[in-house]
């Protein structure tokens, strides 16, 4: 198993006056989210591969184009051909579909469908490109440090990156500046009137006052969380990166954030504060995760009846009852489209088959003028 701390040692916590702590699987950090202190940190600034945490970065921009008056939540996210043509997990929908900015949004946060978020981005940006450079120059206003980003969904690129710091940064920043937009990060599930979507974040259903934020995985980045909880008043955010599974990252977050809410409010270094050390290579987790002998040791996490074992005392474990659904739909976009909104570039194919291309008319060689010049 990679431990990050082995490999760096425990100058990460020591920058921030943190006492040691164990040897975890991956980087991780906990902040207080009522006063931004730095409760716990493991390898805050070693450059990490985000997958679907890159969604929160998304959202982000896209609050930012409602706030700056470009769009509301009610403005067309439209899929286009390249759109529909990325992996999943995605929503399907055929090119041409126009959804509202604030369904897309609920559609990337609790089913992480890729290919609404590369619309959201297309949508609001122009391109993937355009987005992407809104996305980064957004996370370097909030001091983000160690992040870079190419695409809208987070799907595996070696150039697209980030560290528990930064995604720590961008959590606080999405509650501070847009509180009215809390509701997004903790709903149970979606409906479109015929099938439920749970969402993937078992933090929601299995820990008290859980109430958002996003998970995120793929084969190189492992199983990450940015996790946040309500009790009583304090608010504490945890990110947990490069877990080798749902139930590893589940449990980790949920003994951070117990960790913070069992102890007294205190003073100390804030995520500005942190010394930064780096940059640091990402590591890959393909091995640790995806490989014949991870697989094996994934199956042996699972009951007889294939559900998660989760391990930390404060994680409900067993049946839930079934989530709350929030109703979502196509079509209903009236608010005003943005200004980058791109025309819409007719599909060549459909299911791989060529859509024939009409002939265009050719006037017969003779024909007779009827009344007015009209021919018949």
């Amino acid at each position: 198993m990679i431990s990050i701390r082995s490999i760096f040692g425990g100058a990460l916590g020591a920058a921030v006056g943190l006492a040691a702590i164990p040897a975890l699987a991956g980087p991780s950090i906990l902040v207080d989210g009522n006063t931004g202190v730095v409760l716990q940190a493991d390898a805050a600034f070693q450059r990490w591969y985000p997958a679907s945490l890159t969604k929160l970065m998304t959202t982000f921009v896209a609050f930012r184009a409602i706030k700056a008056g470009e769009v509301t939540l009610d403005s067309p996210v439209r899929l286009s051909v390249e759109a529909t043509k990325e992996k999943p997990s995605k929503m399907g929908y055929p090119a041409g579909t126009v959804i509202t900015l604030g369904n897309a949004i609920r559609m990337i946060m609790v089913k992480s469908a890729n290919d609404v978020a590369t619309a959201i981005g297309e949508s609001l940006g122009g391109s993937t490109a355009a987005f992407a450079a809104r996305m980064n120059a957004e996370a370097k206003r909030i001091g983000m440090t160690g992040s870079h980003f190419v695409n809208a969904h987070g799907w595996h690129s070696e150039e697209q990156y980030t560290t528990a710091h930064d995604l720590a940064v961008l959590a606080m920043a999405l509650k501070r500046e847009f509180p009215q937009y809390a509701s997004f990060f903790d709903i149970e599930a979606l409906s479109d009137g015929k099938t439920v979507i749970p969402n993937h974040n078992d933090m929601i259903f299995r820990f008290a006052g859980a109430d958002g934020m996003k998970t995120g995985y793929t084969c190189d980045a492992g199983y990450n969380l940015v996790a946040s909880a309500t009790r009583n008043g304090r608010v504490m955010v945890a990110v947990v990166l490069g877990e080798k599974s749902v139930g590893d990252r589940t449990d980790k977050a949920a003994d951070l954030l117990a960790q913070g809410f069992g102890a007294p409010p205190r003073t100390g270094a804030d995520l500005a504060s942190m010394s930064v050390v780096g940059p640091l290579e990402p590591v890959n987790m393909r091995q640790a995760v995806c490989s014949k002998d991870a697989r094996k040791e994934l199956l042996e996490g699972l009951d007889e009846k294939g559900r998660i074992i989760f391990k930390s005392a404060y994680v409900t474990g067993g049946e839930l009852p079934p989530p709350k659904p929030e109703p979502i739909f196509v079509g209903g976009a009236t608010g005003p489209a943005s200004p980058f909104y791109p025309e819409f570039k007719r599909p060549d194919y459909v299911n791989g088959i060529p859509i024939p291309v009409p002939r265009p008319e050719r006037a017969p060689e003779s024909a007779s003028a009827g009344p007015a010049g009209v021919t018949q």
